[in-house]
């Protein structure tokens, strides 16, 4: 796997940004800047420690597709770490075989720092090989999205 770092800038309250990423008040903004990455971007689950979370939306056969995920540790307003260890595949969940080995245990940990009423997301991401030059590419659209939702 390889990892991947992005930052992005807002000029909002973490306690603002933590609330829209996460789509803890209205799960609408999350899915508002996850659109960048499939426009049907939604989630399964809670943001609770601990807890089953599935990352999903619908493929080009018009099935439910994603990650299976487990929301491996959390600081309200400041972290969020994601453990993926399996898949969402034609609306079946998928934990073990040759496609999900390439993700088990894959991190995407978000830390959020404000200082100044401004708050820095830093998103820390494992990636298959595979998807490294898509994710290169979506994840800074996305956390555009995000910071327009945020700074409105």
């Amino acid at each position: 796997m390889k990892k991947l770092q992005f930052t992005v800038h807002i000029n909002a309250p973490a306690s603002k940004v933590y609330d829209n990423m996460l789509g803890i008040s209205n799960k609408l903004s999350y899915e508002q800047w996850t659109a960048k990455f499939n426009p049907t971007s939604t989630y399964e689950g809670s943001w609770e420690k601990g807890s089953k979370m599935l990352f999903v939306g619908t493929d080009d056969k018009g099935k439910k597709a994603g990650m299976v995920s487990e929301i491996f540790d959390v600081i309200p307003n400041q972290f969020v770490s994601i453990r993926h260890y399996g898949l969402v595949q034609n609306n079946i969940e998928i934990t073990s075989g040759p496609q999900v080995e390439k993700w088990a245990n894959g991190f995407e940990n978000y830390t959020f720092e404000e200082i100044d009423g401004a708050t820095s997301v830093t998103v820390d991401l494992d990636t298959a090989d595979e998807f490294t030059d898509y994710m290169s590419e979506a994840f800074p659209n996305a956390l555009k999205a995000l910071k327009v939702f945020c700074e409105a």
